[in-house]
């Protein structure tokens, strides 16, 4: 499964083994049942010989047939297995259904695997199947690779009778009242121990298809063990399993292509006759086949099918509906027609069976959580990369955070705004925002921080431009909303939302559109290669590139217009200034607190950050198109050295000035008594960070070594920041410096201290910081005597003195050198 979200990074996700630091209790003694041999695990004593059909399944039986004949017997419940399905692979997904207050949430996956069944003797194994490392069976080296890859036994069952066409029937009670680690919900709550004892099956049907099996289980948390979800005692929990049969038949997969933003299920394939471990990497994608295939257009024979969780307020469902169908156009580019569909949840009347958890539908499941996020994970077959089902996940209070973003980022071009809480109408677009972005991953996109910079910085702000072809080339972008407009470009409030752009519909025409004529995936590899090859053309089609990473001052995430953002961000703090001077009206209804005038100041002054942050980025960055032999050009090219000094200057003018709107007594006087200085210092010492870090100074002497004539230069950068930061010093007549300016001067001692002091730095980060500190030691002593009043004069005394101690190793042993430094305040993304 592949697990992204709103504001997670996306990982590849599979629920690991959870260690037990305690054994499980005990079952509780029952009366033993002829043929039954020891409990479960492999190692247990084996099964005596079967008994008779009908005296394991007695009339008292309650029978449900499907793929597995299952049967209650009591508290028992025992699956009747087909011969011909014992050896089929199945998917096994596990999920919470229901959960105690604050020990996770009901509708969170707890993990997803495959499994087969497999008859040995009078037993039964349940074992997981791993398609990690593969080889074609006529391959001399498949025999090595199953040596390899041994199937894990997860539990071992006796026979106790056998059935119809000799179906082994076993008991499966314990896989769901004991802590089967590879099922276990026990990570979810965060426990330590597993109470047979309050633990039982609840509920299990058999379909066609597939089993649905629901047990309640509860774990323990001692008082003096780690805290279950941030609480100690008991959690019982609904877990919620799915078993369902994959396809005997894999779906045909695609290659992956670094330059389409896919996930992918790798497999290392030594059957491939090459001269080292061959790795091949699969889209994942949906199995979308045409009903009238060679005419044209087809709707799919088994179309996409999202149902709205029935928990789901009813005024935002019409919103979710469009935001998942909002894909439909860009599959009918990749020739399919209403290739996925929005539906209500069928009503208990309508069909009793239905359940969100069942792993044959894919749900949009909306949690009563505080949690601000959303996040889309599917579920993949390995053998393919089919995606098989998704389940969307809502958390309440992701309509707190779009409503914060939208504010801080368009509430000066939006008047809707101008007074909280936002209209529904409003609120429902931002929620079609958010569900469109999460349908994107249950198709298979990763997200594509590299669209945003992709559109040339003007047309951000043309209304033609933005109603044609939005404000970024792709929803899967974090690129929320058009901080960059102006009042003055009269922007549709509908353009300032992401939605779909040409870079989501190209990706999902290279990865779905049928190629009739290949016979195989490497039959494909020529018509993908020439797909992909539109991106040289096109550069809004490109994706993010594999290793740029930090570097890449385009791959940035909640960025608009980071084509330049040096002017991107200056017409945004523009908008910034105009939000202070809304807060205090959108927030100020009476008899209300300062709540939501605290909290959107705080993102103000985050969103600040962000943005600044996005022109620190230019300072020893690289520009990237990933390119594939046979492309023309580079994949890496150093940003000019002039766009990196132009973006230290806009930082000195900018960041380590004091913008008015951060420090607007108007608003800090109703929402704190004292705070302002370290609130502006914790702010700029982020940037700081930024700028100075280690791997940065490390990029900027790598070019200057490549290229002395041309770059920029680490020496040279740090004297700019060093200049800036300290202008008082260097300018003529006497020295002021403020109290703002004296806490960004401590933020630049401190952060390089830190570096002069580090013994891990083995590179020029250490020397170039004590080299600036020796420096600006220097120029202090003749600067000291022109000091305007006392405590410009005590500060740069101080200063001096601290730079003594971080530079002298013997005057550092007495104590700390520097004060602690600040915690960084949690903010979007």
């Amino acid at each position: 499964m592949q697990r992204t979200g709103w504001l997670m990074v996306l990982v590849l996700w599979a629920v690991p083994a959870v260690a037990q630091t305690e054994p499980p209790a005990p079952a509780p003694a029952q009366e033993p049942v002829a043929g039954e041999g020891v409990a479960g695990r492999p190692g247990g004593d084996p099964a005596t010989s079967p008994r008779p059909y009908d005296r394991v399944i007695t009339k008292e039986a309650r029978t449900d047939p499907g793929v597995f004949q299952v049967h209650r017997l009591g508290d028992r419940l025992l699956y009747e297995i087909p011969k011909a399905l014992l050896g089929r692979e199945f998917l096994w997904v596990s999920q919470v259904a229901r959960t105690t207050l604050g020990a996770g949430y009901g509708g969170q996956p707890a993990g997803s695997r495959l499994v087969k069944w497999e008859r040995r003797g009078d037993r039964v194994l349940l074992r997981s199947v791993s398609y990690a490392i593969v080889a074609s069976p006529t391959t001399a080296v498949s025999r090595a690779v199953a040596a390899a890859n041994y199937d894990t036994i997860l539990m071992a069952f006796p026979v106790q009778a056998v059935g119809k066409d000799d179906a082994p029937v076993i008991d499966v009670t314990r896989l769901f009242t004991t802590d089967v680690p590879e099922f276990s919900g026990r990570q979810q709550v965060r426990a330590r121990t597993f109470d047979v004892a309050r633990s039982f099956v609840e509920r299990a049907v058999s379909y066609p298809e597939n089993v649905e099996v629901e047990a309640t289980q509860t774990f323990s948390t001692p008082a003096d063990g780690p805290p279950a979800g941030g609480r100690t005692g008991s959690s019982s929990v609904l877990m919620h399993y799915s078993m369902v049969l994959l396809p005997e038949t894999p779906m045909s997969p695609r290659l992956h292509d670094d330059r389409v933003g896919y996930f992918s299920a790798e497999q290392i394939d030594y059957g491939l006759g090459a001269q080292r471990a061959e790795r091949r990497r699969y889209v994942t994608r949906w199995r979308l086949e045409k009903k009238t295939p060679g005419q044209g257009p087809s709707e799919p024979v088994k179309p996409i099918v999202f149902y709205i969780d029935p928990a789901t307020p009813p005024q935002w469902i019409p919103y979710l509906k469009k935001g998942i169908e909002a894909w439909q156009p860009a599959f009918e580019a990749a020739g399919f027609v209403r290739a996925i569909v929005a539906r209500d949840a069928p009503s208990q009347t309508d069909d009793p069976e239905w359940s969100p958890e069942d792993a044959r539908y894919s749900v949009v499941r909306w949690l009563p959580s505080t949690v601000e996020n959303a996040v889309g994970p599917h579920v993949r077959d390995p053998r393919s990369g089919e995606i098989l089902e998704a389940d969307i996940q809502f958390h309440h209070n992701v309509m707190n955070l779009v409503r914060d973003w939208y504010v801080v980022q368009a509430g000066p071009l939006d008047s809707r705004v101008r007074q909280l809480p936002l209209p529904d109408t409003l609120m429902g677009e931002l929620l079609q925002m958010v569900v469109t972005h999460e349908v994107g991953h249950t198709l298979g996109l990763q997200h594509n921080m590299k669209a945003s910079s992709l559109y040339p910085a003007a047309k951000v702000r043309d209304p033609a431009w933005l109603k044609q072809m939005g404000h970024t080339p792709s929803i899967m972008d974090y690129a929320r909303f058009n901080y960059v407009a102006q009042p003055e470009d009269h922007i549709d409030p509908a353009d300032l939302i992401p939605r779909i752009g040409p870079y989501d519909s190209w990706a999902i025409r290279w990865a779905y559109t049928p190629i009739p004529e290949s016979t195989s995936p490497d039959a494909e590899r020529p018509t993908l290669d020439r797909w992909a090859r539109e991106q040289d053309a096109t550069p809004w089609l490109r994706f993010s590139t594999p290793g740029a990473g930090g570097t890449d001052p385009g791959d940035q995430s909640e960025a608009i217009g980071d084509d330049d953002a040096v002017v991107s961000t200056g017409l945004g703090v523009k908008n910034l200034s105009r939000v202070a001077s809304l807060l205090l009206t959108a927030t100020g209804r009476p008899g209300d607190d300062y709540d939501d005038l605290d909290e959107l100041f705080s993102r103000l002054v985050g969103q600040w950050v962000l943005e600044m942050n996005h022109v620190t980025s230019l300072v020893g960055g690289v520009t990237s198109q990933q390119k594939h032999v046979g492309q023309a050009g580079l994949t890496f090219t150093v940003v000019p050295s002039e766009r990196q000094q132009a973006a230290v200057q806009f930082l000195a003018a900018q960041a380590f000035e004091v913008p008015s709107f951060l420090i607007a007594p108007e608003i800090l006087r109703r929402i704190e008594p004292t705070g302002a200085l370290a609130r502006v210092r914790t702010a700029q010492r982020r940037v700081l960070d930024a700028l100075l870090s280690p791997a940065r100074l490390t990029r900027l002497v790598e070019q200057e070594t490549a290229d002395p004539a041309g770059a920029y230069g680490a020496v040279r950068f740090m004297d700019d920041v060093r200049r800036a930061l300290w202008r008082e010093v260097y300018a003529p007549g006497p020295v002021r410096v403020s109290a703002y300016r004296r806490n960004l001067q401590r933020a630049w001692l401190e952060v390089l201290a830190e570096r002069a002091a580090s013994s891990r730095s083995a590179d020029d980060a250490r020397a170039l910081s004590a080299g600036e500190l020796r420096l600006l030691d220097a120029d202090l002593r003749t600067a000291r005597a022109r000091a305007a009043d006392r405590v410009t004069r005590h500060h740069l005394d101080d200063v001096r003195s601290q730079i003594a101690r971080a530079l002298d190793p013997s005057a550092r042993a007495g104590g700390p050198v520097l004060v602690a430094r600040p915690a960084a305040p949690g903010g979007p993304g």
